[in-house]
């Protein structure tokens, strides 16, 4: 339960405004209790890549199982005011919020999964001022996870099998940032962090070097390193670019054979600024010669997959990388987009009413139902992904379908081996499974790439994975747009 140990404080009003006001009318017309499905799911894959790694499930779970309007919060939303002045909130309604507690069922796709566009992550189905109120917080906790979770599995599968280290709190986007940042990026496949917090909360590797400071400490980068060695004789990598890298890097030889005969085991050596392909090649030769081919060489300087790619392409000798900056922020693209769409209201008599959500942009037209993906695979690995209507029967032919290019659709033969993706996670609001372990999840991430073929891997227009909506729910989604075009309504009754 590691948000109750972070905050003291309730996470209840961790919300937009408009949540609210939308539940009070939700409580004003009757429809507080009216059952609803939500999905939330992104629509382009972030940095202009194959897949996405899904991550944050378990911090949302625990706010969901939080959910409590307590006083203060109460006392706060009591004392808002509407723009004459008056409350915004009658007290009824805070008197129903003072006994809520969230009570929907909740089906996700386990963290640690790639997943692809408008594939729901997360489907919420329960009383609909409930499944409202609490769009905001998973957006938070899921985009920013998934989006640096697949950062940091870019980065590590960009190093081919090297070691990665997560060094980038000092430039992450606050407290909230850096601790979410650090456990996505453990998902994301890294091997350890620099961040303690994040060590002792989540049970991730800890390591780390030594600051320039350190070296500027002392009269000279030898005796700094001798110092260091000292304190740390089986622990110890050397920055040595604090004046002359290669100098530097002689200096901790030097230092390591006079602290050798007592037992000091010579870790690495780190580079942080230059050239570190050659540097990295001279830094090898060096350490070879002096007999210590053990050492490693880490690298850091403001690293990302492409120029980790490139480094390697130039013969880099660097075993181990640590990144900072360009993996906790998501660098070259901030966000991940994703969005939480009604897609289905549950009228008296019982049948479903379908929801969509028009736009001019094709790829901004929601899907409606009470959404699956199904995911196909074979000897091989996966071979396609399917959105369907889960409370619609399936035909016996299979056909999945682009839903931005009908044109591209994949035939699924009879008898295909699959598995549904969105798993039960909370029934009526009560956890009905075992959340795994991070280490668990990071292992599930790295199994599940290689089930995908290595040109949807490729840092570089990668091949478009097949995915897209069964061609039956895709005409029903096609005819409920043009129903809706003309008059303008937003929903339909289905069977």
């Amino acid at each position: 339960m590691t948000l109750k140990k972070i905050y003291n404080t309730s996470l209840t009003l961790l919300t937009d405004l408009y949540q609210l006001t939308m539940a009070y009318g939700y409580w004003k017309q009757g429809m507080a209790e009216q059952e609803a499905v939500f999905h939330l799911y992104f629509r382009k894959n972030p940095f202009k890549g194959g897949y996405t790694i899904a991550a944050g499930l378990e911090h949302a779970v625990e706010y969901l199982q939080q959910l409590r309007f307590q006083e203060e919060d109460l006392a706060y939303l009591g004392s808002l005011k509407g723009s004459r002045n008056e409350p915004l909130f009658e007290q009824g309604f805070l008197d129903y919020l003072r006994e809520l507690h969230f009570t929907c069922d909740v089906d996700a796709i386990p963290e640690g999964t790639v997943v692809f566009p408008s594939e729901p992550l997360l489907r919420v189905r329960g009383p609909l001022l409930q499944a409202q109120l609490v769009e905001t917080p998973l957006l938070t906790i899921l985009n920013f996870q998934t989006l640096i979770a697949t950062k940091a599995s870019r980065i590590v599968e960009a190093t081919k099998g090297d070691k990665v280290s997560e060094f980038g709190m000092r430039r992450a986007q606050g407290i909230d940032g850096a601790l979410a940042a650090t456990r996505a990026a453990y998902v994301g496949g890294v091997d350890a962090t620099s961040n303690l917090l994040a060590g002792q909360l989540f049970g991730i590797p800890v390591s780390g070097t030594h600051a320039h400071s350190w070296v500027q400490a002392f009269e000279s980068e030898s005796a700094a390193f001798e110092a260091y060695g000292t304190a740390f004789p089986h622990d110890s990598v050397f920055l040595v670019d604090t004046y002359n890298t290669l100098e530097g890097v002689k200096h901790a030889i030097r230092v390591a054979r006079k602290l050798q005969p007592s037992g000091f085991t010579f870790n690495g050596i780190r580079l942080d600024s230059g050239d570190l392909t050659y540097l990295s090649i001279e830094a090898r030769k060096l350490l070879d010669e002096a007999g210590f081919t053990a050492t490693n060489i880490v690298a850091s300087n403001d690293l990302n997959e492409h120029i980790i790619t490139s480094l390697k392409q130039e013969g880099a000798k660097i075993d181990v990388w640590g990144v900072g900056t360009q993996m906790v922020t998501a660098y070259d693209q901030p966000a991940l987009g994703g969005v939480y769409k009604l897609a289905a209201l549950r009228q008296e008599d019982g049948s479903w009413s379908y929801n969509i959500k028009l736009s001019e942009q094709l790829e901004k037209t929601s899907n409606p139902g009470v959404q699956q993906v199904r995911r196909y695979y074979d000897e091989n690995g996966y071979i396609a992904d399917m959105i369907f209507n889960e409370a619609e029967p399936l035909p016996e032919n299979i056909l999945v379908v682009n839903p931005l290019d009908s044109t591209h659709r994949k035939a699924i033969p009879a008898g295909t081996a699959y598995q549904d993706l969105l798993v039960p996670i909370l029934a009526k609001g009560e956890l009905v499974c075992q959340l795994p372990a991070l280490k668990t999840i990071r292992a599930h991430r790295k199994a599940e790439l290689n089930k995908l073929h290595e040109s949807i891997k490729r840092l570089l227009n990668p091949h478009h994975y097949p995915a897209g909506l069964e061609a039956n729910f895709l005409q029903f989604k096609t005819a409920l747009v043009l129903e809706l075009r003309e008059k303008g309504e937003a929903a339909v009754t289905g069977k």
